[in-house]
């Protein structure tokens, strides 16, 4: 795999987003972290979304877990939901790979209760440190630091859907996309707080990554599934940009 992920490639050294698929593959999380940490060497950096998203009231994920229940019963799920902790809120939704890197000793984590990310690599510390606790994924995100180190994207056996690079993008468009309310708890059980921030929208990423050109991309397949390398300056370029004519 070593081989495989140079040949496509990743580079040596450098900082890698990896967003990854391992069903029916038979792979194991650790041998795949381990593969993708020797191709990136010593000097180099894994990073991974480790979102939190059942961490709200205002998500997808929380509408889920709480639907059929009675308002009562709704009420006592949120009064016992667990606050975000950096070092022990698991990312279940990310898939294992994710969770893998973020619990290998070492690794270092971002605070943002919700969208934090996890790393492990000679930049980690830099790369994932200040994470504003009321912006997602824009200019206070490690996303744009990650952009400024010229770091690359792997989406392994997953689509364009899930490229976390496109939402930076959002971020950037002129005039930016309207702003909503999230909730999320913190430090203990019913601290909730509140902020403001862009209304994130992953709807369009999908045709938005199929219309990235032939010289942006590399793909292999790994399973029967794309394994699909691009940079994430590529990726955020390209979505602030075309975005704009998607959704106007």
């Amino acid at each position: 795999m070593v081989r495989s992920l140079g040949e496509l490639g990743v580079r040596p050294g450098g900082a890698l987003m990896v967003h990854a698929s391992l069903h029916d593959t038979g792979l194991r999380d650790t041998e795949v972290r381990n593969a993708l940490l020797d191709v990136l060497g010593p000097d180099g950096t894994l990073v991974v979304p480790a979102f939190t998203p059942e961490n709200s009231d205002t998500s997808t994920a929380h509408r889920r877990l709480t639907a059929g229940l009675t308002d009562r019963e709704a009420s006592e799920f949120r009064a016992l939901m667990p606050p975000f902790e950096p070092d022990v809120t698991p990312c279940p939704s990310m898939g294992v790979l994710a969770e893998c890197v973020r619990t290998t000793p070492g690794a270092v984590r971002s605070t943002h209760p919700q969208t934090s990310f996890a790393a492990v690599g000679r930049r980690a510390e830099e790369l994932l440190a200040g994470h504003d606790p009321h912006c997602h994924l824009g200019e206070g995100s490690p996303l744009a630091r990650l952009y400024e180190a010229d770091a690359q994207v792997l989406l392994f056996r997953v689509g364009f859907e899930v490229c976390t690079a496109f939402h930076l993008g959002e971020y950037r468009m002129d005039p930016p996309p309207p702003t909503r309310t999230y909730r999320c708890v913190v430090e203990a059980r019913g601290n909730w707080i509140s902020y403001e921030d862009l209304a994130l929208d992953d709807s369009d990423f999908g045709v938005l990554g199929a219309a990235l050109g032939p010289g942006v991309l590399a793909v292999r397949e790994v399973a029967g599934r794309p394994v699909t390398l691009l940079g994430v300056r590529s990726a955020v370029d390209h979505a602030r940009t075309a975005l704009a004519g998607y959704r106007r």
